[in-house]
């Protein structure tokens, strides 16, 4: 049983009666177990028994909507899947709304300037071909791989939030806009290509690089993965200029603003003297190794720690924490996953926590004998298999090996 911790809380405040810059109010609040508390626990607590007129959002609970996105100890996170003990022990807890959005009150930001991003890179599909019949996709095809991860933004903003550049220039559609261009310039059924390259291809040139964007990612994504795809994209298409990307009588209507940077001007501006095929080959580079599919580690197994089976009691499912590094690209990122080890029978499984209707999380419930997905009704068996609610399939699995006491998973 975990003992009981003090912790104090710095919350920011803003009340736009009143206005000027906003405060930080400081709070004390006592956590009966750091681990099982997540900061959206903190702020319901603090809203419950010190001060009701604290506004913040929050929907789903479950890392899936993406509302309760805010600054916490300086790094963008949510709040419902950021836990008190993830901030050391004894240090101060600091929660603040997302940089580069409007405040409306206290944690809550007005997020119509990203949508507006949105908006402006044509962020819907159009398909090349008109069907009344759904596409069928294999979930293994190589294009669908491709773009998966990309996919799964759930439009918190903790990437925009983090993004220096979109402080700098008004017009850059900024990561999680980028990101969504990605996903549809990779997909071969669209029929915007042109349009949408042009009203990405400027904002794709502002980017430095700086991968805060990946680094913050909740669910694991990469927006610079997503914006070298669309510079290798110019580059294989001899696109210099967004108008080049568009029709003669397409391109004059492209706004001004759209057509000031070229990629001369951006090889300029970041400081590489190359010229002619050099700056194509170095871009074309880098590109390639920020792009190539959602992991660039696809060589080779790779077996990860997760436990010593002595410490794993028999007749119990038991959550541990896996943690490996991911090398995207040019990116190192440390990746924590929950893992769900059964020992209810004989044979040892080991489940993964994301549920296979939306990826929501899975946990283990004791008094019934079942797997149950809290998001949406779903119940699964104590060997995987679905009971009830719309999972489409049983629980996925991971592939284990046992050596010297350490069980050890297959990524």
């Amino acid at each position: 049983m975990a003992s009981a911790t003090t912790r104090n809380v710095r919350v920011f405040r803003y009340d736009p009666t009143v206005g000027g810059d906003g405060e930080f109010l400081h709070f004390v609040l006592e956590c009966p177990d750091e681990s099982a508390m997540t900061m959206l626990d903190v702020l319901l607590r603090i809203q419950r028994e010190q001060d009701p007129t604290i506004a913040f959002r929050f929907a789903c609970r479950v890392s899936m909507c993406g509302s309760c996105g805010m600054v916490i100890n300086g790094k963008e996170r949510l709040a419902c899947k950021t836990n008190v003990s993830d901030i050391p022990a004894g240090q101060e807890i600091t929660l603040r709304p997302m940089n580069h959005f409007p405040v409306i009150k206290d944690l809550v930001v007005d997020m119509d300037p990203m949508f507006r991003k949105f908006r402006e890179t044509l962020s819907f599909f159009e398909p090349k071909d008109q069907s009344t019949e759904p596409a069928l996709i294999p979930p293994d095809a190589p294009e669908r791989e491709e773009i998966r991860l990309a996919t799964d933004c759930i439009a918190c903003g903790c990437c925009v939030s983090s993004c220096t550049m979109v402080h700098h220039h008004d017009d850059y559609a900024g990561p999680a806009a980028l990101t969504r261009v990605y996903s549809l310039l990779a997909d071969s059924r669209d029929a915007l290509l042109g349009p949408r390259l042009a009203a990405a291809l400027s904002s794709c040139h502002d980017c430095r690089t700086e991968a805060n964007c990946t680094e913050v990612c909740p669910k694991g994504i990469s927006p610079t993965r997503a914006i070298k795809y669309i510079q290798r994209l110019a580059l294989t298409a001899g696109v210099d200029k967004p108008e080049q990307a568009l029709e003669p009588e397409k391109a004059a209507e492209l706004p001004a603003a759209r057509r000031q940077i070229d990629r001369a001007t951006f090889i300029r501006g970041a400081g590489v003297v190359l010229l002619g095929g050099a700056v194509a080959a170095a871009l074309g580079g880098i590109a390639a190794v920020t792009t190539v599919g959602p992991s660039a580690e696809k060589a080779g197994e790779r077996w990860v720690p997760l436990a010593n089976v002595s410490d794993l009691p028999p007749g119990q499912v038991t959550t541990v924490m896996m943690n490996y590094q991911v090398q995207s690209g040019i990116y190192s990122q440390a990746v924590t996953k929950p893992v769900m080890i059964s020992r209810l029978d004989e044979e040892i499984v080991c489940y993964k926590t994301a549920c296979p209707h939306l990826g929501c999380t899975v946990h283990w419930d004791g008094r019934s004998d079942q797997f149950r997905c809290a998001c949406h009704g779903g119940t699964f068996e104590r060997t995987g298999g679905v009971i009830a609610g719309p999972p489409p399939r049983a629980l996925d699995r991971y592939q284990h090996k046992i050596e010297s006491d350490q069980l050890l998973v297959l990524l």
